[in-house]
C-alpha cells in the first residue's frame, strides 16, 4: 500500500484505505495466506502490511496503544500490567537518558511514549506499516524530541552498523521469515556490548504436532496474525545463538501471572468493565454485528466485520492456546552483543 496521512476522526472505513479498498485488501490477504507457508514468507511484507491495515483501528479500540499482552498480578489492573510488562525490558537493559534504542516493529508507538517518558533514553521506531508509524507520531507528539520513526523493513534496517547502544521488540519479531535472518540484523545495528531484549510469540513444549486440537489452535493463531510460522522457544535460542548473541535470560514469562488473571483473561468474560468490553468475547460479538448492520447500511465499509470475525476467531485460539499451555505470547530474552563499544571505531 502507498503512505497514507492518518486519517480525519470522522471516517467510516479503516486505517486510511478507502471504503472500496478494504474488502480487496481482505481478499488479498487471504489469498496471501491460503498460499501456504513459504509463500507467506516470501510475501511476508504485504501479508504483514495488509493485516496492520486492516486491525489497526479494532485493536486501538479494544486494546489501546500498547498491542501486547502481559504477565498479570491479581488485583492488578490490565493497562497497568501491560506498562510493568513494558518497564522490565527498561530494567533489563538500564535504560536512561543519552541512549539510542532500537524499537523493533513499534507498532502505534504505546511502549515507546511510556519507555521513554520513564527513562529519558531516545527511541527510534522502525515498523512496515506507514499508517501504524501515523499514529505512532500522534501518540508520542508530547516526548517528540526522543522518538522517531523509520518506515521500513526490519529484515534490513536502513541505518548503519553499531547505531543503537540497546533494542526493544514487543511481540513483533514472530512477523519475521526467518529468525536468525531478524535476530542478525538486530545484531548489526548494535553496538558491542548492547543488549536486545523481547518478548516473542512461541510455542511450548507442551504441544503436540500429532494433536489435531493443538494444530488447530496454532493455525488460527496465525492466520488471525499475519504470522509465517510459530516457533519453539528452543528455535528462538537457537536463532540467537546463530545470530552472534550471548543469551543472559530467556524464560516464559507467562508463568508469572496470579492463577487467576492469566495473560489470556482479557479476551475472556471474566473482567467486566466499561472499558474491558470490547476485549471479551461478548463484547467482539456485538461488535461483529454493529459492523454487520452497519455495512447493510452503508456506514461501514464492506469487508470490516470479515475483519472483526477474523480476529474474534483468533482471540479465542489465544485462550485456548493459553489455556491448554502450548502457547505463549511472552517469552522473554535479553541477549547481549560481544564486545566493547570501542570495537566500533
Amino acid at each position: 500500500m502507498s503512505d497514507r496521512s492518518v486519517k480525519s476522526s470522522d471516517s467510516r472505513s479503516l486505517a486510511n484505505l478507502s471504503s472500496d479498498e478494504v474488502q480487496s485488501v481482505v481478499d488479498e490477504y487471504a489469498e496471501i495466506y491460503d498460499g501456504g507457508a513459504e509463500n507467506r514468507k516470501e510475501r511476508y511484507r504485504s501479508l504483514v502490511n495488509h493485516f496492520y491495515d486492516l486491525v489497526t483501528d479494532f485493536y486501538e479500540f479494544g486494546w489501546g496503544q500498547s498491542f501486547h499482552f502481559a504477565p498479570r498480578r491479581r488485583g492488578e489492573g490490565f493497562r497497568a500490567s501491560l506498562r510493568r510488562h513494558q518497564e522490565f525490558l527498561a530494567e533489563q537493559l538500564s535504560l536512561q537518558s543519552g541512549m539510542e534504542v532500537l524499537d523493533v516493529g513499534c507498532g502505534v508507538g504505546g511502549p515507546m511514549a511510556n519507555l521513554a517518558r520513564s527513562s529519558g533514553a531516545s527511541f527510534v521506531g522502525i515498523n512496515n506499516n506507514a499508517y501504524q508509524i501515523g499514529r505512532a507520531k500522534l501518540h508520542t507528539r508530547d516526548v517528540a524530541p526522543l522518538c522517531r520513526f523509520i518506515h521500513g523493513d526490519f529484515m534490513q534496517i536502513p541505518t548503519d552498523d553499531c547505531s543503537f547502544d540497546a533494542a526493544i521488540a514487543i511481540e513483533a519479531t514472530p512477523h519475521a521469515p526467518d529468525k536468525t535472518a531478524v535476530f542478525r540484523e538486530i545484531f548489526r545495528v548494535l553496538r558491542p556490548g548492547g543488549c536486545f531484549a523481547a518478548y516473542e510469540w512461541c510455542l511450548t513444549a507442551e504441544f503436540d504436532p500429532g494433536n489435531a486440537e493443538h494444530r488447530r489452535i496454532r493455525n488460527d493463531i496465525m492466520v488471525g496474525n499475519a504470522l509465517p510460522l510459530i516457533a519453539f522457544t528452543t528455535e528462538v535460542c537457537a536463532a540467537l545463538s546463530a545470530a552472534g548473541f550471548e543469551i543472559l535470560d530467556a524464560r516464559d514469562r507467562a508463568s508469572e501471572s496470579d492463577p487467576e488473571t492469566p495473560w489470556y483473561r482479557p479476551l475472556q468474560n471474566r473482567d467486566l468493565s466499561l472499558s474491558s468490553i470490547p476485549r471479551t468475547s461478548a463484547g467482539r460479538a456485538l461488535t461483529n454485528l454493529a459492523l454487520q448492520a452497519g455495512e447493510w447500511l452503508r456506514l461501514a465499509p464492506q469487508g470490516a466485520r470479515a475483519v472483526s470475525t477474523l480476529l474474534n476467531a483468533t482471540a479465542d485460539a489465544l485462550v485456548d492456546g493459553g489455556r491448554t499451555g502450548i502457547f505463549t505470547p511472552m517469552y522473554f530474552f535479553v541477549v547481549r552483543k560481544p564486545g566493547r563499544p570501542e570495537d566500533c571505531s
